[in-house]
């Protein structure tokens, strides 16, 4: 889920190259402005409406009968505002966007990874979701919930199913300004002032997410689920 953005596509070049059969579900214009790799089943859908939700894993069910892993990398924000300037309907957009769009997932998922033999789930978090920043209220109360969310679906869903979460840091991408598949906006993150703030002394790259995500979906994290993996570079 949410295959065509940067952490995405980094993801789907890692998981094509380990000779894996994978799927990109993604908004029409991300996928239009990033096409996945050739080999790739590729689905339109919208994280954040129900039915096309269900429209997507229905298709994906007639594709493959299960799935060995699934990732939920659906998120976006809007500029830093402080909480008490958001209207009703903005904030219900971006929580929305990030947690109800987990909850789809995760409900409409379930089936499919009930196929697989060692099946695990890995939804992408933030940092904000465990470090408040000011001016990303919607967004940074999303990621937490998402976190909460992770822990139930452990949970419910143990021992048959493994659910974790990632929770980078800023990542140098096109996040940073509306995503790939929504309207650009000017950038509200100075990176490079951001990347001196981080003890390893950069800014995240997509890459730098992959290798976690990979990790928790593997055999090698086989005891692990209903954790969050912190990638942040240090900052705390």
């Amino acid at each position: 889920m949410g295959g065509s953005g940067a952490i995405g596509r980094a993801l789907v070049a890692a998981a094509c190259n380990c000779d894996l059969q994978v799927g990109v579900l993604d908004l029409p214009a991300s996928l239009e402005a990033h096409p996945p790799p050739s080999g790739c089943l590729r689905l339109e859908l919208d994280a954040s409406d129900e039915s096309s939700t269900a429209a997507a894993f229905a298709s994906l069910a007639t594709q493959w009968p299960g799935l060995e892993g699934l990732v939920n990398l659906v998120g976006f924000s809007d500029a830093p505002t402080p909480v008490e300037n958001f209207d009703l309907d903005s904030w219900q957009r971006i929580v929305d966007g990030n947690l109800s769009s987990a909850f789809l997932i995760s409900k409409y998922g379930l089936n499919l990874l009930r196929q697989g033999r060692q099946p695990g789930l890995v939804h992408v978090s933030s940092t904000l979701g465990v470090r408040a920043t000011e001016g990303y209220g919607p967004y940074a109360i999303a990621k937490a919930g998402m976190l909460g969310l992770v822990r139930m679906l452990a949970r419910e869903n143990a021992p048959w199913l493994r659910v974790n979460a990632v929770a980078p840091s800023a990542v140098d991408s096109e996040f940073l300004t509306g995503g790939t598949g929504r309207t650009p906006r000017p950038g509200h993150l100075d990176v490079a002032a951001y990347g001196q703030q981080i003890p390893l002394g950069r800014i995240a790259v997509p890459d730098d997410i992959v290798g976690p995500i990979l990790f928790l979906l593997s055999p090698a994290a086989g005891y692990i689920s209903g954790q969050t993996l912190i990638v942040n570079g240090g900052l705390f």
